[in-house]
C-alpha cells in the first residue's frame, strides 16, 4: 500500500529537470552527482541491522535468527551518488498558515515528499527526521518505492506542537547521518537552536542545505489597525497597530534574515527562502537546477 501523495501533478512534472547533489563530495563548486560508498543491497557485506518494517523478508539473516531468536538485516557495500536527509522542524511556529492555505508544516511535507522523489528516481538512499515538542522521530535511511511510502506515512501522522527540543535529544542523529551525508532542513529558522545544529552537522563534513519556509505576511506585514501577535511557541503577546509598526518590522526582519545568510554561508550551510505562495518547487530549483529560478 502506498504512502500519501504530496506532491501536485504540475509540480512532479517540472521535478524532471532537478537532480540532487552536494558540493563537497563533488570536489568544486556547484551541486552535481558523486559517488560515494554506502550500505545498500550490493554483494560485498558490510553490517549487520535490526529488521524494520518494510525491509525485505530476502535480507534477513535466517541463520543468525535460529541462533539469537532475532531478526537482522545484512547490509552490503555499494557505490551509491547519495545518502540524502530531510530534516522537518515540527515545533509550534510551524503551524502558522498562509492565509488561504496550509501551513509551514504542510509546505515543508511537499518539499520532503519531493526530495523523496528525486532520490527515488535516482535511486539513492534517503531518510527522515522529524523535530519537534515530542522530540526526535527517525526512519532510517533506506531505498526504494516502499522507503518513500515509510517517510510519507510518517509525514501523515506529524503534528506541529511545542519547542525545539535540548541538543541532547538529538544526539541519535549523529549516529545515522554519516559523514559526506545530504542533509536538508526544512524550517522557519526561528529557533536558535536548529541554527547550531546546521552549524554543527556542516563542520563535521556533512553537506547541509536549508530552506526557509515563510508566510507572506511575514513578507508583506499587510496588518492594518490594531492586531494582537502571539509567539506560538512561549505564548508572549504584543498589542500594536499594524500600519505602525509594519515599516520597522519589515527592515528588521529584512537585517535578521540577511544575519542569518551570512552566518549560515560562513558555515557552509547553503540557505535559501521559500514564501508559501510561491510554487513549491521553486525552492528547490534554487538549490538543484543548472539554471536560475524563473519567476511568473
Amino acid at each position: 500500500m502506498g504512502g500519501p501523495d504530496y506532491i501536485p501533478a504540475a509540480v512532479r512534472a517540472r521535478l524532471r529537470g532537478l537532480r540532487l547533489g552536494g558540493r563537497r563530495a563533488a570536489g568544486g563548486e556547484g551541486f552535481g552527482q558523486h559517488r560515494s560508498r554506502s550500505r545498500g543491497a550490493g554483494l560485498e557485506f558490510a553490517q549487520y541491522r535490526p529488521y524494520e518494517p518494510g525491509d525485505e523478508p530476502r535480507q534477513v539473516d535466517w541463520k543468525l535468527y535460529a541462533r539469537s531468536d532475532r531478526f537482522f538485516v545484512r547490509e552490503a557495500e555499494r557505490d551509491s551518488p547519495l545518502t540524502a536527509w530531510v530534516l522537518v522542524d515540527a515545533s509550534a511556529s510551524m503551524d502558522q498558515a498562509e492565509p488561504g492555505d496550509g501551513t509551514r508544516l504542510d509546505a515543508a511535507r511537499v518539499l520532503a515528499a519531493c526530495v523523496f522523489e528525486l532520490a527515488l528516481r535516482q535511486g539513492d538512499r534517503f531518510g527522515l527526521a522529524t523535530i519537534g515538542g515530542t522530540g526526535l522521530q527517525l526512519v532510517s535511511a533506506g531505498a526504494g518505492p516502499r522507503q518513500r511510502d515509510r517517510c510519507l506515512l510518517a509525514l501523515r501522522s506529524l503534528r506541529a506542537g511545542g519547542a525545539w527540543p535540548d541538543q541532547t535529544v538529538l544526539r541519535p542523529l549523529w549516529e545515522r547521518i554519516g559523514a559526506g551525508h545530504l542533509v536538508l532542513l526544512l524550517s522557519d529558522d526561528f529557533d536558535e537552536a536548529a541554527i547550531v545544529l546546521m552549524e554543527k552537522l556542516s563542520a563535521a563534513r556533512r553537506e547541509v542545505l536549508n530552506i526557509q519556509l515563510l508566510t507572506s505576511e511575514e513578507r508583506d506585514f499587510p496588518f492594518r489597525g490594531g492586531h494582537r501577535f502571539v509567539e506560538p511557541e512561549s505564548g508572549r503577546e504584543l498589542s500594536s497597530d499594524g500600519a505602525a509598526v509594519r515599516e520597522d518590522f519589515l527592515r528588521r526582519f529584512g537585517e535578521a534574515r540577511q544575519a542569518l545568510h551570512a552566518r549560515l554561508a560562513a558555515a557552509g550551510v547553503r540557505r535559501v527562502e521559500h514564501v508559501l505562495d510561491r510554487p513549491p518547487d521553486e525552492p528547490l530549483r534554487a538549490l538543484f537546477a543548472s539554471r536560475p529560478v524563473e519567476r511568473a
